[in-house]
């Protein structure tokens, strides 16, 4: 079993070091449990023709081929696990990824590399081949769809009238904006030829049957139970249906002041587009799994840390907002909690997902990289000073953070004086968005690379009793 959080003997050797390790050993179990590979496989199974997932059945002998389509930020390991399975019974393969690892191996499958967050050509191409692949199929063909979050931007492919510049311009706005996720799908879908569904209304176009297997980063899904059972009303990603509508794009441009900062052949698209411009709304005939869904990492730390004999508290699966806001608000809660054992005693752990945003209204203002984790423990670390042994770890789970190859951060009550010491302003590097450069100067980033998973952001900290 690899170790996913790959630079743990620097994170260990300053600050806390026995904060720091209680927090990585429940981040580490979190991120080994969640891994896509290992629970596709718990539910996928192939006995001679007959393929199983759970209870359900199908009888490949009656299919002439069958496919596999993946995209996001966990598809490696989802693509992996599936063609695995599959072997010779797999016809053909595309798999457009964020990042490519050495222990990708693939041999049915043609891996594409595409851009995230933002779009690029690369995705573009790898859509026009699945386009190529999907308009070669019938009714007697199968479609094995894994997907994950990012996507949206992996997969990117302009509507009618659109560019792809249109598309890269139209995300980045809208990714500092300060919006939610499904505020921002609900633009990015509307505006793609592949997104929002169109993927799956083109294989049922073509009498194809389509199972899907998805790992949410959604913060409107509930927990996942038992996984080898169908997920009913599925929607999102490019192959299943979409919730949101044309009215709902142009809302969110209203809401954000958006207008005037969004490529204006965008803003005339939604206006103009008509029904032909809306997302499919339902697919009966296809089958969906759902792998995990964001609130699951809270529920895993959880039983994890029980395990650890450390009492635990979900905070909330629904974090949203400004990143280093919250971090402020952590710190906060820290400090009531070791003061005032309010709202559990110490020592304790504390638990948190969802996807806090960093806003940024003008480009001028960046002088460095980062992401809202990152930004969540530099916001954490100004105010954990009050808090003697107090630890914050926050994650994009899947990896990568922002504009960044660092999963998140983690910072302690020593973080400060360590920034101070080192000739690092803190706060100066949240003004400039550069929390990534201030973060690996003081060693407090997190390295993963690809972990098997996409479910969002997850924040642990650990609180200390105060000794006597």
């Amino acid at each position: 079993m690899r170790q996913k959080i790959k630079n743990r003997a620097q994170l260990l050797d300053h600050g806390d070091a026995e904060s720091r390790r209680i927090v990585l050993d429940l981040a580490e179990a979190t991120l080994q449990k969640l891994d896509a590979y290992t629970r596709i496989k718990s539910i996928l199974h192939l006995d001679g023709d007959i393929l199983r997932i759970g209870e359900r059945t199908w009888d490949l002998s009656k299919k002439r081929n069958v496919y596999l389509i993946g995209a996001g930020k966990a598809c490696n390991a989802m693509a992996q696990a599936v063609e695995e399975v599959l072997g010779d019974r797999l016809t053909d393969g595309i798999a457009v990824i964020k990042v490519s690892e050495p222990t990708d191996i693939f041999h049915r499958t043609r891996v594409f590399v595409g851009g995230h967050p933002l779009p690029t050509p690369d995705g573009v191409a790898a859509c026009m081949e699945i386009f190529r692949l999907v308009d070669s199929c019938g009714p007697d063909d199968l479609f094995l769809c894994v997907m994950s979050g990012g996507s949206s931007a992996l997969i990117s492919y302009p509507a009618p009238g659109l560019t792809l510049q249109d598309e890269i311009d139209t995300t980045d706005v809208l990714l500092k904006s300060g919006a939610a996720i499904l505020e921002v799908n609900a633009v990015r879908r509307h505006i793609s030829g592949m997104n929002g569904g169109r993927l799956a209304q083109r294989i049922e176009a073509r009498g194809a049957e389509l199972i899907g297997f998805n790992i949410s980063d959604s913060v409107s899904n509930p927990p996942t139970a038992d996984i080898s059972v169908p997920w009913p009303n599925f929607a999102g990603t490019p192959m299943g249906a979409d919730q949101t509508t044309v009215a709902d794009a142009l809302d969110v441009i209203r809401r954000y002041c958006l207008s005037e900062r969004l490529p204006k052949r965008v803003i005339q698209y939604l206006k103009s587009c008509g029904p032909s411009g809306e997302t499919p709304k339902a697919f009966p005939r296809n089958t969906y799994y759902q792998v995990n869904t964001l609130p699951d990492s809270c529920a895993y730390a959880g039983e994890i840390a029980g395990k650890m004999d450390l009492p635990a508290m979900v905070l909330s699966t629904f974090i949203e907002g400004e990143a280093k806001s919250v971090g402020t608000l952590m710190a906060d809660i820290a400090r009531e909690i070791q003061r005032y054992h309010r709202p559990l005693s110490p020592p304790c752990v504390v638990l948190s997902c969802g996807e806090a945003v960093t806003t940024i209204t003008d480009n001028r203002e960046i002088r460095g990289h980062g992401g809202p984790s990152q930004e969540m423990t530099v916001g954490f670390a100004i105010e954990a000073a009050k808090t003697k042994g107090a630890c914050l770890l926050s994650i994009d789970t899947e990896g990568t953070d922002g504009t960044t190859p660092a999963a998140g951060g983690m910072t302690d009550s020593q973080s400060g004086a360590r920034a101070a010491h080192l000739g690092v302003d803190l706060l100066d590097a949240l003004r400039g968005h550069a929390s990534y450069e201030a973060l690996c100067t003081i060693g407090d980033c997190v390295m993963t690379g690809n972990t098997g998973t996409n479910v969002c952001d997850l924040n642990i900290m650990y609180v200390p009793a105060l000794k006597e």
